[in-house]
């Protein structure tokens, strides 16, 4: 048995009270997304509250009278509470405004990956009941302002969907009380009200994953601070928004890290101002930390970890323990418990499961895969962990098959469906391949029909017009012989990594 002692508490759980189903919860929280907001109008109407970096900039009455009229157009297209609503837009304002004024409807939020490929988006958007999709190139909604102002923690705000072990993406329901539940746990992990003025935020992944929109634009606009959107990332100009804009916050995967602070010139941007300096999504190298420390010289730093289904962060490792600790995703956010399930006796890994108030309701329209995944109120993640009595936790590997291609997910499984329908492939396996940068890229393994010649290009194209183009793999190991297998006939993808001569694959 543990001695509390021995047990590192390094959050703030002032007011968390855990309920008669064993779930954790804050006792003082907003409504919704739409009472937060609200919040933060009323407190400083005139403060800025959202840029588009090299495009328009918005004060929060500003914002909150765009996002009203928006909700207004979708409530004269018939959207009402619990309606879905389809955005395909990518970073800017008119995604936010989307975002925020779906809610303001009372509809729910779709965000759908903008790298997505027209199959994919016509089975999200057909899968979640979308009333109306919001795109690219058309004119948001438009009518009287609105806003629903009765929402309740149990009301559904949006559905983000995950890649599928399946082929098929599967969309998590994440209700109003899903979103300010991980907004309080990213404000107290990473002290974001330590600072005297408001934060600036700089936002550089996509708003469509629960990183970009749930832990870094929710919490911003919680907090009467800016969020500054990139539209789209361009090295260069992440380091001179930084300065420019005076950011206060930088989070992305290790890669956006490691690949900002390799610029030639990045001595030239003074880095200083950064407060804040986070990442997570992937396995980072202690190297990396430790030049994150450097270039962001009074910034703390730290890892977060989290999956769709847990509206984000689950666990945190902050900055005092960021360079001793670097291969830990930290210890549990305030609301959050984690179990193992079936821990290895002499190893202690097993696989993680997660409670708390920010883990989603279920998969939209798709009850046996919630019932598989969510089990008598603990998420059962895939992911194999290891916890120590001091509350560091390890992951050590995924029970899924699945790369993390620099913090997107790829189910190996959806990328082998797509490459065995191609002409002339026989047998196909995915695998990560290491890269320093990404962590990992996606590779195949392609065996021809016997007797058939495979062009490799031609293979290539049929994939990325069946997946989004992080999916489509980078490199390529041809073989004649079947691929190796055990008398299960499960592909036997280790001995496969030790045999692959790797070819990048043409582009």
């Amino acid at each position: 048995m543990t001695s509390a002692a021995e047990r590192i508490e390094p959050f703030d759980t002032t007011g968390v009270e855990r309920g008669p189903d064993g779930v954790k919860r804050y006792a003082d929280l907003p409504a919704s997304v739409v009472a937060m907001l609200r919040a933060s109008v009323d407190a400083a109407p005139d403060a800025e509250a959202f840029v588009e970096l090299d495009g328009p900039r918005l004060t929060y009455a500003e914002l909150w009278d765009a996002a009203a009229r928006v909700a207004g157009g979708l409530r004269d297209a018939g959207v009402r509470r619990g309606d879905r609503v389809a955005i395909r837009h990518g970073n800017g304002r008119d995604w936010v405004l989307s975002f925020l004024g779906t809610a303001l409807s009372g509809g729910v939020a779709v965000p759908v990956n903008t790298r997505f490929a027209e199959p994919e988006v016509d089975y999200v958007v057909t899968d979640s009941g979308a009333s109306v999709v919001l795109s690219p190139g058309d004119p948001l909604p438009d009518g009287a302002p609105f806003a629903s102002e009765d929402l309740t923690h149990d009301d559904l705000g949006a559905i983000f969907y995950t890649s599928g072990t399946t082929g098929f993406p599967k969309g998590a329901m994440t209700t109003h009380g899903n979103f300010v539940t991980n907004v309080e746990n990213v404000i107290r992990v990473r002290g974001l009200r330590d600072g005297l003025e408001p934060l600036r935020n700089l936002v550089s992944v996509p708003l469509f994953h629960v990183t970009g929109c749930n832990s870094q634009l929710l919490p911003t606009l919680a907090d009467g601070g800016c969020t500054i959107v990139m539209p789209t990332f361009e090295v260069g100009r992440f380091l001179r928004a930084i300065v420019e804009e005076r950011i206060k916050v930088v989070t992305s995967v290790p890669a956006i890290f490691w690949y900002a602070l390799s610029q030639p010139d990045v001595a030239s941007y003074d880095l200083s101002k950064v407060e804040h300096a986070t990442y997570g999504g992937a396995p980072i190298a202690p190297s990396l930390v430790g030049r994150i420390k450097q270039g962001f010289p009074n910034a703390r730093v730290g890892n977060g970890f989290g999956l769709t289904e847990t509206s984000s962060v689950s666990t945190f490792l902050p900055h005092e323990y960021a360079d001793t600790h670097a291969d830990s995703v930290g210890f549990a956010v305030p609301t959050v418990d984690l179990e193992l399930r079936d821990p290895d006796p002499e190893t202690g890994v097993g696989e993680l499961l997660i409670r708390g108030a920010n883990v989603v309701a279920g998969y939209w329209n798709k009850p046996e895969a919630t019932a598989a995944a969510f089990v008598d109120g603990w998420l059962h993640t895939g992911d194999l962990a290891r916890l120590t009595p001091e509350g560091f936790t390890y992951i050590v590997d995924r029970a899924k098959d699945m790369i993390n291609r620099g913090g997107e997910n790829v189910y190996c499984v959806e990328v082998e469906n797509a490459l065995a329908a191609a002409p002339g492939v026989f047998e196909v396996a995915v695998i990560g391949v290491p890269d320093e940068m990404m962590g990992e890229k996606v590779g195949a393994v392609l065996v021809p029909t016997p007797g058939q010649s495979l062009d490799v290009a031609e293979v290539l194209t049929f994939a990325r017009e069946r997946l989004a183009d992080f999916k489509v793999p980078q490199f390529v190991s041809l073989r004649t012989d079947p691929l190796p297998r055990n008398p299960g006939g499960k592909v036997l993808k280790p001995a496969l990594r030790e045999a692959a001569h790797w070819e990048r694959a043409p582009r």
